[in-house]
């Protein structure tokens, strides 16, 4: 019988035992070392960690949004230029694109990529860092410095980890992708996806394409290097990668990968700064009623909103498409008329005024020196009056405004202030007279060069878009119709009355006819005799409380009769709103413009309440409406129904897109003050008023003739081409129909049917309706 072989074991060597043990020791040392730097790490031990409260809220600096009622974001005010989306609001190749290049592995860790890290530490990241997205985020919100010191540097990174993973707890995934988006900077003043969107395609962000969402992406990586502004060809290969992961995980095909990668970048950018972009003058006016709004109405523990920082949003009644054609038709003529001004002042040896002595000259450029933020400044730092004047004189490069473009030249101070002073101006605004909602305002030619607001701030001389109010007057007081007629014959009022201190005897623009005209006539042609019959009739007062009525500001306004030609200085605002309320059959309605205001979590915290006054019956105003129908029937404003151009050499040089050709009822009124300073136009259809200003920024800039400095040349151009646009636009319904006539009405509007109801027929000749 064999014998079996047995085998004896073989002892382990005592020094290789030991350095076995020796190694897990080590390890386990290890091991617990760096638990016991994440737990000291947090309890605080170096250096705070974020409370609760903060995990909850980290999200700040959040810009707050002026939204039109189209829901369109006409612009916004920030510390940080950043307007959080949702979840929803992220196209899926965008999230993916984030996901392929940044965190493969995103949906299955819980804040920290074990496999990652891991890998990290192996290759000393040379295969690729192991940073989540959880993490990315942490560092966005909490390291507010990236220390350069790598032992502080390690410190930071424990804390995003510990962080990570809290918001990993409190957060869902989807969250945190928004979280990230929202809080990065992609710099250009546009943080966020929004702004970045914005900024750099003009689109939402579920509006971008897969090869943008690659583009926007591949920023994140270090988005002061991918600068599309600066390296384009950096941003085009970094862009490229983050193509190729997406083609690797299979979120594209490779054929499309390819396809995309021979695109050009094609950035579109759009600043936002606050001086750029659609509305720049409402928005100005919108951040005054906000710093107004906050020092009443504080939060809830007591401290104010910061329209910078809180993320509110302010709902506005502007429409953005009816913004734009506003100001896109303010463009068009503001630039053919400057041209024609400038070329009139060629053989002008006081341009660009006119009318005035060299010593008046020099006390508008003085006046204008001591007003500039040069003589500001540099009496602050304590320099003499000479010195100052002296800078004024000294040449120097700037950047100045000019119609084709900003122009780099060399001029003295004071030259450019003569420059800017040959400028002109415009405003304009327009209201939905039934609602109060207003839909455009325009308060400048250009808001980076002339920050002062022509709509709500500057008073101008109004000329005649007084006249309706006299007329308004007459009809409600005198039961007056506009078929009515007054001899077109010299008139004077004599001294005394009134309080006149020497007789005043108006003359017309034109000749003194010796007719007997209608009121629609009169009012059609503008004639100053029989206005001054009117307000002789129904005396300065009653007008002057009518206008109040309708909040026009009449404190400085003299109960004189002269005030029925225009003499007052009133502003666009003001005017539109009294206009309005002839259309909106004799109730006054405040504009308004912010219709609410709410916190970043959607609580309404301000809701505009309409202010509405009855002022005239609704006979009166559809009469005074019927009268204004006649100015643009047969009056100065009849070019906007022409469908000809004719031989008028104004219309060729300074009446843009004419003829119009405008078939619909249109009521409105030309406003022409002394020596051609002003042009105005108020015009209204049913459902829209909207008034236009043109003029120097001095009175003694103007036109040499009325040919070219009246309202129908200056202004009325921008209300037909503004209109024109509207109308085109059919998802604005602008109405074209007849203004709205009162169930009962005793007044006749109707004139040649009063005519051969009151006269067989037959009128005299000296007689014109």
């Amino acid at each position: 019988m064999a014998k079996a072989r047995t085998t004896k074991k073989k002892k382990a060597d005592p020094g290789v035992r030991k350095h076995i043990r020796t190694f897990w020791k080590i390890f386990g040392g290890l091991i617990a070392l760096i638990l016991l730097v994440f737990i000291l790490a947090s309890w605080g031990v170096f250096g705070s960690l974020p409370d609760e409260t903060s995990l909850e809220n980290p999200e700040k600096n959040l810009a707050t949004q002026i939204i039109g009622s189209d829901g369109e974001t006409l612009g916004t005010f920030y510390k940080e230029n950043r307007t959080p989306v949702k979840y929803e609001d992220l196209p899926d190749h965008l999230v993916n694109a984030l996901i392929a290049t940044e965190d493969v592995r995103f949906y299955d860790h819980s804040g920290i990529d074990a496999k990652g890290t891991v890998r990290a530490f192996v290759f000393l990241g040379t295969k690729g860092g192991a940073s989540t997205i959880s993490q990315q985020l942490a560092k966005l919100f909490f390291t507010e410095q990236v220390s350069r010191n790598k032992f502080q540097r390690g410190l930071q990174k424990i804390k995003e980890w510990i962080i990570a993973i809290r918001l990993e707890r409190r957060y869902t995934k989807e969250e945190i992708l928004t979280m990230y988006f929202n809080e990065y900077d992609f710099l250009n003043q546009a943080v966020g996806i929004q702004s970045a969107s914005m900024i750099y395609f003009s689109k939402q962000p579920s509006e971008i394409s897969t090869v943008e969402a690659a583009t926007l992406v591949g920023m994140f990586k270090n988005s002061s290097l991918y600068n599309p502004l600066k390296n384009p060809i950096g941003v085009k290969n970094r862009r490229n990668v983050v193509l190729a992961q997406m083609a690797k995980y299979d979120y594209i095909t490779d054929e499309v990968k390819d396809s995309l990668q021979a695109l050009d970048l094609n950035i579109r950018y759009s600043p936002q700064g606050h001086d750029e972009g659609i509305a720049t003058y409402f928005r100005e006016y919108a951040r005054a009623f906000m710093a107004d709004w906050v020092k009443e109405n504080p939060k809830s523990d007591g401290s104010k909103y910061d329209i910078y920082s809180d993320g509110l949003k302010l709902y506005t009644t502007i429409d953005s498409k009816m913004q734009a054609y506003a100001e896109q038709a303010m463009d068009m003529h503001m630039e053919k008329l400057q041209e024609e001004f400038d070329s009139q002042n060629k053989k002008n040896k006081t341009a660009p005024f006119r009318d005035i002595t060299p010593e008046e000259t020099n006390k508008i450029l003085d006046a204008a020196m001591r007003r500039s933020d040069r003589w500001r400044e540099m009496n602050k730092q304590g320099k003499s009056e000479k010195e100052i004047i002296d800078s004024f004189k000294e040449e120097r490069k700037m950047r100045i405004f000019s119609w084709k473009g900003d122009i780099d030249t060399v001029l003295t101070p004071l030259d450019s202030i003569r420059y800017y002073k040959g400028i002109l101006q415009a405003s304009l605004m327009s209201m939905n007279p039934q609602t109060g909602e207003v839909k455009a305002w325009v308060g400048g030619i250009d808001y980076k060069h002339f920050k002062y607001d022509m709509v709500k701030t500057g008073q101008r001389q109004i000329g005649s878009t007084f006249k309706p109010f006299v007329y308004a007057t007459a009809i409600d007081q005198m039961h007056m119709s506009p078929c009515d007629t007054l001899p077109d014959t010299p008139y004077t009022i004599p001294q005394g009355k009134y309080g006149l201190l020497e007789p005043w005897t108006p003359k017309n623009s034109g000749a003194i006819s010796g007719k007997h005209l209608s009121l629609r006539s009169a009012l059609a042609q503008s004639i100053n005799t029989i206005t001054a019959r009117l307000i002789d009739r129904v005396g300065p007062e009653p007008v002057i409380e009518l206008v109040n009525k309708m909040k026009v500001d009449t404190e400085d306004i003299p109960p004189v009769p002269s005030i029925a030609l225009g003499t007052p200085d009133v502003t666009l605002y003001e005017m539109v709103g009294a206009y309005s309320t002839f259309a909106n059959q004799g109730v006054y309605i405040k504009p308004t413009l912010i219709q609410r205001i709410e916190d970043k979590n959607g609580t309404v915290l301000y809701q505009n309440v309409p202010e509405t006054k009855d002022v005239i019956s609704d006979e009166t105003a559809y009469v005074t409406v019927s009268l204004m129908e006649g100015v643009t029937q047969s009056g100065s404003g009849s070019r906007l129904r022409h469908t000809w151009r004719g031989g008028d050499p104004v219309y060729k040089k300074a009446v843009t897109g004419y003829p119009y050709g405008f078939t619909n009822p249109i009521a409105g009124k030309t406003g022409t003050t002394q020596n051609n300073s002003d042009g105005w136009f108020m015009g209204m259809v049913p459902n829209l008023a909207t008034g236009v200003w043109v003029g120097g920024e001095d009175r003694a800039t103007h036109f040499n003739s009325t040919s070219y400095g009246q309202g129908a040349t200056m202004a009325l151009p921008i209300w037909a081409l503004y209109m024109q646009k509207c109308y085109e636009d059919e998802s604005l319904n602008i109405s074209t129909s007849e203004f709205e006539k009162p169930s009962k009405i005793s007044i006749a509007t109707d004139c040649e049917k009063w005519k051969a109801e009151n006269s067989g027929g037959e009128i005299p000749d000296e007689f014109d309706l």
